[in-house]
Order: structure tokens, then C-alpha cells, then sequence
């Protein structure tokens, strides 16, 4: 068995967050930006009621996608509150929410049903929301040196390459990355 160390951190970390919720109210440094915040209502709502959380599940896909769930929870006790989120890193929490994120080793849902490389105006590989003629850019990456390529591979680019699978977007990345100005340059 693997240990996280992070994970185990932040775990802890959450839960001293918890706790000073739900006991000592006052002021919790809680993100890395030190945002400072006043946990005084959940100490009078801990002592009659269970506790009452807004839980926001950010999920960061390889393609840089952030996908977001708001989730209502109930805290009964705060060992299942937090076994249920073991496998998510605490960003951070504040009067009204805590923050969970998860990285996901996969392309997002969006790319999955509308995502295509194409190449920009200015010969820079991207993604599209739509096929690249008529939609808006998702994502950039490098400019290609358009010379260099096949007619075949300039056409597909064109009309728009459907990204569908993980493995298929890594494949088309490490396809055009030879043809990049950025390495020429470098080389």
C-alpha cells in the first residue's frame, strides 16, 4: 500500500478546520491565500444540529478543463465527512464552503463530445470547441511550421482532427510537436 503523505496532510489539515468550526468558531487561515474567515455560525448551528456544508468538487481534466459539482452535505460525524473525500486534495474551506479538488488523468467531457485540433489563422495548434472553421478556441499550443507539413496532415487540420479518447489526444499532440516552431528554434 502506497502512502500519500499530501493527502494525509491535507487531510489533517481539514479536519483541524472542522473542528474549529465546530467547536471554537473564530478565525481560520484555511487557503493558501490566507483568507481569513469567521466560523461563529457553524459553532451555535454544531451544538443543536448537525453540521450544514456547501462542498464544491472541482475536477481538473488534462486538457485544462475545470469541471465543478456543489454538493450539500450534512455532517453527522467528521470521520465519514472525510472518508468520503479521501480521494480529493482540500484546497479551501471558508464561512460558506469547503473546496475539494481532484486531478483527473483524463481529457474532459466537453472534448470528448465537441473537441477538435485545428490550426489557427496564425498556424498555431489548438483545440476547438466545434470544428475550427466556426468555433471558439478551447486550448493552445504551439505553432506549427506549416511548410514542413504533409498536404494530408495540413487538410486534416483544416477541417478539424475529433478528439474522442485520452490516448488519442496524446497521439495527435506528439504527432504535430516535431513540426513545432518553438523546437526548430531550440534545436
Amino acid at each position: 500500500m502506497r502512502i500519500h503523505w499530501t493527502a494525509i496532510l491535507n487531510i489533517c489539515i481539514a479536519v483541524i478546520a472542522v473542528f474549529l468550526i465546530m467547536f471554537m468558531g473564530g478565525e481560520l487561515k484555511a487557503t493558501k491565500a490566507q483568507t481569513n474567515v469567521n466560523f461563529d455560525n457553524y459553532k451555535m448551528q454544531s451544538r443543536k444540529e448537525p453540521l450544514q456544508l456547501k462542498v464544491v468538487l472541482e475536477k481538473v481534466y488534462l486538457d485544462g478543463e475545470i469541471s465543478e459539482e456543489i454538493v450539500h452535505e450534512t455532517v453527522y460525524t467528521l470521520s465519514n465527512f472525510w472518508a468520503k473525500y479521501d480521494d480529493w486534495q482540500f484546497t479551501e474551506a471558508n464561512d460558506s464552503q469547503i473546496v475539494f479538488r481532484k486531478q483527473i488523468d483524463d481529457i474532459s467531457p466537453l472534448l470528448k463530445a465537441n473537441g477538435f485540433f485545428g490550426i489557427t489563422s496564425d498556424g498555431v495548434l489548438s483545440i476547438f470547441n466545434g470544428k475550427p472553421d466556426q468555433s471558439k478556441i478551447i486550448q493552445s499550443f504551439f505553432q506549427i511550421d506549416i511548410k514542413k507539413l504533409e498536404s494530408k496532415k495540413q487538410e486534416e487540420l483544416i477541417h478539424g482532427i475529433p478528439i474522442k479518447t485520452k490516448d488519442h489526444f496524446v497521439e495527435v499532440l506528439e504527432t504535430f510537436k516535431p513540426y513545432s516552431k518553438d523546437i526548430k528554434q531550440k534545436n
